[in-house]
């Protein structure tokens, strides 16, 4: 993997769990030659994770819409920072310069940079591993949430398995190694019905 895009908070939450653990992930990424790729910013546990991977040597690169640059207060010492126009540019950009994609506890942008990513993957148009680290259990209820979906029956549990978790940031990272994506596409053998 050469870069990882991370989605995470502009808050830090209130554990200090969340901030160790998105240091312990940028550091993690520098150590082990990965980019990170992310939204940008200097505050919450964004600037934690860029700061963390900057400080240990790595490559970091942010995107960040125009109208949030000076609100989210974008990193002004990353390797590359992209400002476009707006969210739809942002995340196609952060999709498109990464090769997986980690969620660190955030709310709900995190969610829904998490859910487009998820979304895409069901449908074939990217086969990049998804991986969500669940500092304290943070995550459990959107997974109690998915099998949910799965048993009432709008979710096939093979898209549910698409969201690799671990509290350990190192150990998420192992399982992306030997990911493989899921065949055939959502829509291989079932067209839409529309």
């Amino acid at each position: 993997m050469r870069r990882i895009c991370v989605f995470c908070g502009s808050a830090m939450g209130f554990s200090p769990r969340y901030a160790e653990q998105a240091a312990a992930l940028g550091k993690l990424l520098a150590q082990r030659g990965i980019g990170l790729v992310y939204g940008g910013a200097s505050v919450g546990t964004m600037g934690v994770v860029a700061d963390a991977a900057l400080a240990a040597g790595g490559e970091v690169i942010g995107v960040i819409p125009e109208a949030l640059s000076s609100v989210e207060i974008a990193h002004a010492g990353l390797t590359e920072l992209h400002v476009v126009a707006d969210m739809h540019e942002r995340k196609a950009k952060m999709a498109a310069l990464s090769d997986g994609f980690v969620a660190l506890p955030g709310g709900a942008g995190t969610l829904e940079e998490l859910f487009e990513v998820w979304t895409w993957a069901q449908l074939g148009l990217h086969g990049k591993p998804i991986g969500l680290v669940d500092v304290d259990g943070y995550y459990e209820p959107l997974m109690t949430f998915a099998d949910h979906m799965v048993a009432e029956g709008f979710l096939k549990d093979g898209y549910r398995q698409l969201l690799l978790t671990d509290p350990d940031p190192a150990a998420l990272l192992d399982k992306f190694e030997t990911y493989e994506p899921p065949a055939p596409p959502k829509w291989a053998k079932e067209p839409p019905g529309i």
